[in-house]
């Protein structure tokens, strides 16, 4: 019976990974088609440089996106062999928590759950480090955990937030280009100006295209740009981080130059390619006491490292 019951369930998880990639697919169909109507049917040679730039940029990034594996915890956030046994056989939470806090003394944690307790995923079997968060798509523990996101079929976090930022910034520019360079033809087929052939109907759809992303994607832009700046994710945005001194919605901040530098790196010249230059490891981050916005400088604020209690 079991055998019978695990079989459907098998079949059921292979049907929604093949249909969370529709929405990649969906994306991949109208860029080329932008590219087909753009280039053969309009062929406007004066703009055709930068856009191959944008272009081979935009798919660049995407491509990186969706194709970097989400970092996970390392080993040793796993509990050790004889803690993993003492933790599975124990029935009362409080207990539970005495193990994982014994463990949890070697590690470089400063987050807790709301409750101040450990943060533990009985599903991964690991010890959650700092930002880490499960995704339940994805069916792991993923670094620094920003959200899911169904248009690139992939969990955005410490391993690919620059690509997925760079990704924004050059679809942004892309349509962009697309809609405003095509204007004038869009403007010329309202006025029949515009001589007769099927490529005005690929100019009527492609600054409507590039206008509908351009809009959508520009509030999402913003957003990041925003959470970037703020050395947040998406999830912190939600639910401030709880340090041992309590909720902290800017306990991560460092100053705005050094929280882009957390995403971007400190080579500028990298900052604009799809090339992995974040900082750190995604197991730890810089941290640091706050009571208010670090973006206003009124008050000299504590390192949380130096917090004993």
């Amino acid at each position: 019976v079991r055998h019978g019951w695990m079989a459907p369930t098998h079949v059921l998880r292979c049907c929604q990974r093949g249909l969370a990639w529709i929405p990649v697919i969906f994306i991949a169909l109208v860029v080329c088609w932008s590219y087909y109507a753009y280039v053969v049917e309009l062929c406007l040679f004066i703009y055709l440089t930068v856009f191959h730039v944008s272009f081979i940029m935009f798919v660049w990034s995407y491509w990186k996106t969706i194709f970097t594996r989400p970092a996970t915890p390392s080993k040793e956030f796993c509990l050790p062999k004889s803690e993993k046994e003492q933790y599975e056989k124990e029935q009362h939470p409080e207990t539970q928590q005495e193990i994982l806090k014994r463990v949890a003394t070697s590690l470089p944690l400063y987050t807790r759950t709301g409750a101040g307790a450990i943060r533990y995923c009985d599903r991964c079997q690991v010890i959650k480090p700092d930002r880490c968060h499960h995704c339940s798509a994805c069916d792991m523990c993923v670094l620094k955990m920003d959200h899911h996101c169904p248009w690139v079929n992939n969990c955005v976090g410490f391993s690919n937030y620059k690509f997925f930022i760079l990704f924004l910034t050059y679809s942004l520019v892309y349509c962009l280009f697309i809609a405003a360079s095509v204007l004038q033809y869009f403007i010329k087929f309202w006025t029949n100006d515009l001589p007769e052939s099927h490529a005005k109907f690929h100019v009527l759809f492609l600054f409507f295209v590039a206008a509908m992303f351009c809009i959508s994607i520009l509030s999402l832009f913003t957003y990041h740009l925003w959470l970037v700046g703020k050395n947040r994710s998406t999830i912190e945005a939600f639910r401030a981080p709880v340090f041992r001194n309590g909720p902290d919605k800017n306990g991560f901040s460092l100053g705005f130059s050094k929280n882009i530098a957390q995403v971007f790196g400190d080579q500028k010249k990298y900052w604009l390619l799809p090339v992995f230059t974040s900082q750190g490891d995604g197991f730890s981050f810089p941290t640091r006491l706050v009571t208010i916005d670090p973006e206003q400088p009124t008050e000299c604020l504590q390192p949380a490292g130096l917090d004993k209690g």
